[in-house]
């Protein structure tokens, strides 16, 4: 079984995504253009990636194919901002208004394998520039386990959760994780340790 299938929705780089650049990533999952994800048989991957351009339209389309997914035991990491909940278990992105730089700023509020090692302050600013990261959230649903927030309103960026109908949903509200893979700082570790902990399958920690 793969560990991921990353859906291709950027008309960036010839579509060629910075995971698969990766030699030690890139053979760890397989890339599908979005639209033609009605014809994959999703039962031979342990995760699902859906990044930041997806057409939620269209995947509100393909709604039971995700929740057989996950009932499946399947993992879906979705980053961006949820304009067309396509799950459940997703709420339409608020922006922070009036943000300040301090809005932004990155804190931990659970530990999660995903950022182990990862310092927040290097999430906070990319290249010396606040709110690449995040500046608003997609409201988690009850239960779910919120692992970073924003500024001193604590706005949730980050949260896992478990789906009504099965298996593990984390969510992130701003551009995609494995965007990081090439950062020179302790960001980097995020794309491989995020296929790891798909691979786990160990649930919420």
């Amino acid at each position: 079984m793969i560990d991921a299938l990353l859906l291709d929705c950027e008309q960036t780089e010839g579509g060629v995504n910075f995971l698969m650049k990766s030699v030690d990533l890139g053979s760890r999952l397989d890339v599908v253009p979005l639209y033609e994800l009605g014809g994959v048989d999703l039962a031979a991957y342990r995760g699902l990636l859906i990044g930041l351009h997806a057409d939620q339209r269209y995947l509100l389309a393909r709604k039971a194919q995700l929740e057989a997914f996950l009932k499946g035991g399947g993992t879906i990491v979705f980053c961006g901002h949820v304009a067309y909940p396509f799950l459940d278990e997703l709420a339409p992105y608020r922006a922070i208004p009036d943000y300040t730089v301090a809005d932004l700023e990155v804190v931990r509020i659970a530990d999660h394998p995903v950022w182990e090692g990862v310092d927040p302050a290097h999430l906070t600013f990319r290249r010396g520039v606040a709110g690449f990261y995040g500046r608003g959230a997609n409201p988690p649903p009850p239960g779910a386990r919120v692992i970073h927030a924003l500024g001193p309103g604590r706005h949730p960026v980050d949260f896992e959760a478990r789906p009504a109908a099965g298996g593990r949903l984390l969510v992130h509200a701003g551009a995609d994780l494995w965007g990081y893979v090439d950062s020179d700082t302790s960001a980097a570790r995020m794309a491989p340790q995020l296929l790891d902990w798909i691979a786990a399958e160990e649930g919420m920690r």
